[in-house]
């Protein structure tokens, strides 16, 4: 019976454990330890929900895909050093990742790749040694940008013409107010006929 609840327990806390590693009850509901150190991995496989501490060290992992890791709200420890990192904009996302989780296991994370960086920790990696990203910003929030950009304008313009309306519109008041006086100062008084 112990065996079999070893067995499941992986799939009653969130998924099953990977073929590519093992997975170790961490006791009660304090959720998985999970082993991936030193297989070869070239992907971070698709890992139990409940997974508290992660080992990823001595792999073949160059890049993790934006989003691969936000499933694992229960993490709180992981380990991803040995591994050919390649530091171009793609390792924006596990170095942003990593940062909200860890400074310790960033600071354990070295770019293999490109040449000029190579050896480098990537939590000292700058912006411009990771070149140009602007093509990484997603085409939606490009749209969304353009679109509030002109809302603004329009709106911007809108308020210019109703207050060149509003002022234009005092002045007319203003000519009309005079009109009503002659030019020595008296009120004009309208003709009305006598037999009305």
């Amino acid at each position: 019976a112990m065996g079999f609840a070893a067995l499941l327990l992986p799939m009653i806390q969130g998924g099953a454990c990977p073929s590519s590693c093992s997975c170790e009850s961490l006791g009660g509901l304090r959720g998985l330890h999970v082993n991936c150190s030193s297989r070869q991995l070239r992907a971070v496989p698709a890992l139990p929900r409940h997974t508290r501490s992660l080992d990823l060290r001595n792999n073949s992992l160059s890049r993790v895909p934006a989003g691969a890791l936000d499933s694992l709200p229960s993490l709180e420890h992981v380990d991803m050093a040995g591994n050919p990192w390649h530091c171009d904009c793609h390792v924006l996302y596990l170095k942003l990742w990593l940062q909200d989780l860890s400074a310790p296991s960033l600071g354990s994370v070295r770019c293999a790749s490109p040449a000029p960086v190579r050896m480098k920790p990537l939590a000292e990696l700058t912006g411009n040694e990771l070149g140009m990203c602007k093509r990484l910003l997603p085409v939606r929030c490009l749209e969304f940008f353009w679109r509030d950009l002109i809302l603004i304008a329009g709106v911007i313009i809108t308020l210019l013409l109703v207050a060149w309306a509003l002022k234009f519109s005092k002045k007319l008041v203003c000519q009309l107010n005079l009109s009503r006086y002659s030019p020595n100062g008296r009120l004009l008084r309208r003709h009305t006929p006598k037999n009305h």
